[in-house]
């Protein structure tokens, strides 16, 4: 699990976990059932503290993302995402509006980013190269 932590954003540690979390069950890149890292060795990979962790993994459960068994561990909830179009657009959103600031700064029109993010999905709706040797 790919967590990246930007203590100079100003948003809260424990946010930017659970807003990462989101996005990772949101994608498909973590799956229901599948297993959560323990708070204490995700508190060591991210160097954070282990209360930072258990807010976090609190704030998850609350919204019905994770759920936590008895001496068991944190797994992603079996009820498959409760993330709603809703939220799913919320974290688009958010998405958008950095490469969107990231690219005026940069100092590109909207027309170059949206020319770029169409022929970004034409690349990535292209069979790799293994998958055509092997037709």
């Amino acid at each position: 699990m790919q967590i990246h932590i930007h203590a100079q954003d100003g948003v809260p540690i424990y946010l930017q976990i659970v807003q990462q979390i989101k996005y990772l069950v949101a994608s498909g890149r973590l799956q229901p059932g599948e297993e959560l890292p323990s708070i204490r060795v995700l508190a060591e990979q991210l160097l954070v503290n282990p209360n930072t962790i258990a807010r976090a993994y609190r704030e998850l459960e609350t919204a019905g993302v994770v759920e936590k068994r008895r001496t068991a561990g944190t797994f992603i909830a079996e009820s498959g995402s409760p993330l709603a179009r809703k939220e799913r657009l919320k974290l688009l959103n958010e998405r958008v509006d950095q490469l969107l600031v990231e690219a005026s700064q940069m100092g590109f029109e909207l027309n170059e980013v949206l020319k770029l993010i169409q022929q970004r999905e034409h690349v990535l709706r292209q069979p790799k190269k293994e998958e055509r040797n092997h037709e």
